[in-house]
């Protein structure tokens, strides 16, 4: 089974190809979701965080204090690197232990929004980025976030640039408004089970 990588900057469309694989019966991991879960159901990651930013950071039913977290990590990139470097891994572990009920697929999709800033890449066969012009991605943003154009382009500054992230890709998906996303989608579904069939 092949793993591939998909990732996409803010405003790309990055979970719209991911639906559109899951139609074709793709199996899809949203490593953004993940993190999100193993913060409140992984013990070795909630026993970090406790002990790396206080037990402030849950409240008495387990619940994550996202507002109390974010207060923490959102101005200091220190922090916010303690942070990942503990998310990251367990949600690497939710991955491995998602992939083990689809032994049988040809290959599977991690989505994820930092696939190279995390490193998670490295764990895929291959990687695809989403890629959109700057400007339609922070129209796209802004309208969907209801945010000012400022913040999402605070928002974009915080990942690494797309120019970066074709770089790394294997493969990519033009999602510009000027060409049809689904053909290329479904080109690429093609090629990764031939590749599936050569492993």
């Amino acid at each position: 089974m092949l793993k591939i990588g998909l990732t996409g900057n803010i405003g790309s469309g990055k979970t719209t190809v991911s639906k559109v694989f899951e139609i074709l019966g793709v199996p899809v991991f949203s490593a953004d979701t993940a993190a999100k879960s193993v913060m409140t159901n992984d013990a070795p990651l909630i026993a970090g965080i406790k002990e790396t930013f206080g037990n402030e950071a849950y409240f008495e039913d387990g619940s994550l204090n996202r507002k109390y977290i974010a207060g923490k990590v959102f101005n200091d990139p220190a922090e916010l690197a303690k942070l990942n470097a503990l998310v990251h891994p367990a949600t690497f572990r939710a991955f491995d232990s998602w992939v083990k009920a689809y032994a049988d697929v040809p290959y599977v999709i991690k989505e994820a929004a930092i696939l190279f800033e995390s490193g998670s890449y490295k764990l895929c066969d291959y990687s695809l980025i989403v890629t959109a012009p700057f400007e339609i991605r922070m129209q796209r943003v802004t309208e969907r976030d209801h945010i000012t154009m400022d913040e999402a382009k605070s928002r974009d500054a915080r990942q690494m640039s797309e120019e970066e992230k074709l770089k790394l890709a294997d493969f990519s998906i033009k999602n510009d408004d000027s060409e049809l996303v689904i053909p290329q989608v479904l080109a690429l579904h093609q090629q990764f089970l031939a590749l599936a069939n050569t492993k």
